[in-house]
């Protein structure tokens, strides 16, 4: 399976309304008009709900606020406004400078199902469940906390059928469980900042994450993009292992930036130098699978992911700047 929806997905629109969303997004004023991807408020109760349920054993402690991220090119995150609004009920909803935000629990808003509804096309952002347990370090997060916000996320209603890629999506929809118990889920993440590799922290260990767990695992091409809730931001993306138990709750997850130098010992790809060209690089290692990112940088991951005769063996990703230069690489050892 592939949520490469990885949430929200957004529904296909017809061929005019496809081409108007591929430019820069007008600031709108809210109204009572809703749309038919405008979120839930009965919904995202339920979400709220589950968080209430769950949270005193995954992420004792945790708080739960929404975000919204940008999904389409040119979306302005700036000065939005988000407003519960129902037949005859129009709720102010604050937004936080970094664009997040609590509901509150209105019997009037859940007798008259209300929606949520932005001053934003509601396909050209990205919305997520944000759960936050005390005493993490900045900048790692707590594996128990994302397994609650997929949780939190798809019960919410925050991920959008799209039957151009996913048409098996539609059972899964109702069922959150199966999306974030199943191993082969590509619920994603986002980071605040372009990654280049993620460490899985637990019982005194540090792992690296399998290449697979970084820009939707190399699945979406660009031809794709405007499918996914990642495509602008895919350079951020990642999956965790939260359908895996051997992992447990209280495990951390640090991350490496594309700007960041590599820490010390960090494996580099052997024969790969910083400043190499990608034709000297495909000329030492043959084709990868190549990510191109929106400015201009591009990942290549090896071995190609869609070599399934690759499992368990040593992984290599080489991350070149926006004039085909290496930055840095990065060797992972094979699964044992």
């Amino acid at each position: 399976m592939s949520i490469v929806l990885i949430p929200a997905l957004a529904a296909l629109a017809g061929p005019a309304a496809a081409q108007a969303e591929s430019e820069a997004m007008p600031r709108v004023s809210v109204t009572s008009t809703r749309d038919p991807v405008d979120k839930s408020y009965r919904r995202m109760v339920r979400g709220m709900d589950r968080f209430a349920r769950e949270a005193p054993v995954m992420a004792p402690g945790a708080t739960l606020r929404f975000r919204l991220l940008p999904r389409r090119p040119g979306t302005h995150m700036e000065g939005i406004e988000l407003k519960v609004v129902g037949d005859t009920l129009s709720l102010p909803v604050p937004v936080a400078p970094d664009n997040g935000f609590t509901l509150e629990r209105d019997e009037q808003a859940w007798r008259e199902d209300g929606a949520l509804v932005a001053n934003r096309r509601t396909a050209s952002m990205t919305w997520r469940a944000d759960v936050r347990s005390p005493g993490v370090a900045e900048g790692m997060r707590r594996l128990g906390d994302l397994r609650l916000e997929c949780r939190v996320g798809m019960e919410a209603g925050l991920v959008s059928n799209n039957t151009h890629l996913f048409a098996w999506l539609g059972d899964l929809l109702t069922n959150p469980d199966k999306v974030c118990d199943d191993p082969d889920g590509r619920y994603l993440f986002f980071t605040e900042r372009p990654v280049f590799a993620v460490t899985l922290h637990a019982h005194g260990r540090a792992v690296p994450a399998p290449l697979r767990f970084l820009y939707a695992g190399g699945r979406v091409q660009s031809p794709d993009l405007p499918y996914c809730d990642c495509e602008v931001l895919l350079d951020r993306s990642y999956h965790a292992p939260i359908w895996d138990r051997g992992w447990p709750d209280d495990t951390l997850l640090s991350f490496e930036y594309m700007d960041d130098p590599a820490p010390p010992g960090a494996p580099a790809v052997p024969g790969v130098e910083r400043g190499q060209t990608r034709e000297q690089v495909q000329a030492l290692l043959g084709p990868g699978t190549a990510v191109p990112f929106r400015d201009g940088r591009e990942a290549w991951l090896y071995p190609r992911t869609d070599d399934r005769r690759a499992e368990g063996k040593p992984e290599y990703l080489v991350l070149f700047d926006a004039g085909g230069r290496v930055v840095k690489s990065r060797l992972r050892a094979g699964d044992k």
